[in-house]
């Protein structure tokens, strides 16, 4: 599938999403109904397993929302936009399926929020920088950024970043926990190969994608509950597993000491 704002790829269970509106990558809310578009056709797609997102080119994964947009909109359309941006980015959260944000340029604003919708956050070293920086516009990050971002590093180390609005690097980034991990990477080429490969191996017949799935949502589901609840929520999701083919297989070959041969079901 393919569309002006959003290229979608499936090839060897991953399916590619790529933000595309040069040179910053930044979201409208056409891009976002693309992206919306993509996140569905992904998770309806028996055939993927982990959806990874990045941005076209080399220098920016995504720039944040487009600002000349917003600046020429009324209040009531710029509301409606991040209600459904918000929706978006809350259905690429929820898909049971392991999500990877390659940060293969900078990373802010609206950007790093769609980012911190992913489980895994994968940069290229020295590609660019990453931050919430809407506090010099006079707005607050709003496509999750003050939920999200909190939730990930503390409540005083969130709001110092965004009330300075600073940016930073992406060592320094994987440092306060909101980037995975930071690789090495000749270009943007390699590097992309690169964070294709770890996606791989969360890929069957390696990897119980289906139990992968699943775990998430007791993640995502359980760190909103209280504890009680989301025990029970464990429960249910483990015996949703116990009568899968991939808990059938990996008991068995674990008593035939042979590695297992998943199928994602």
């Amino acid at each position: 599938m393919s569309d002006a704002l959003v290229t979608y790829d499936a090839a060897d269970g991953i399916a590619t999403l790529t933000l595309t509106d040069p040179p910053a990558n930044t979201y409208s809310y056409e891009m976002m109904q693309a992206l919306d578009g993509a996140v569905l056709k992904a998770r309806m797609d028996d055939a993927v397993h982990v959806i990874l997102l990045r941005g076209a080119a080399d220098k920016f994964f995504c720039a944040g929302a487009n600002i000349r947009m917003l600046a020429s909109m009324s209040p009531r359309y710029k509301y409606y936009f991040c209600l459904h941006a918000n929706e978006t980015l809350s259905r690429l959260e929820q898909t049971p399926k392991l999500v990877i944000a390659a940060l293969n340029g900078h990373c802010v604003g609206g950007g790093l929020e769609v980012a911190l919708a992913a489980d895994l956050r994968i940069a290229r070293r020295g590609a660019g920088r990453v931050g919430l920086p809407e506090v010099a516009l006079g707005v607050l990050p709003g496509t999750g950024g003050t939920q999200r971002l909190l939730r990930l590093v503390g409540k005083a180390r969130a709001f110092e970043l965004m009330a300075s609005g600073r940016l930073f690097d992406f060592d320094e980034a994987k440092s306060l926990g909101i980037v995975t991990d930071v690789v090495e990477a000749a270009d943007g080429d390699a590097f992309l190969a690169e964070v294709r490969r770890r996606a791989l191996e969360y890929v069957p017949p390696g990897r119980a994608s289906k139990a992968v799935g699943l775990i998430k949502r007791a993640v995502q589901s359980g760190a909103e509950m209280a504890l009680s609840e989301g025990l029970a929520l464990e429960r249910e999701l483990q015996q949703e597993l116990f009568e899968s083919e991939d808990a059938k297989e990996g008991l068995a070959a674990h008593l035939a000491k042979r590695p297992p041969a998943f199928k994602g079901r």
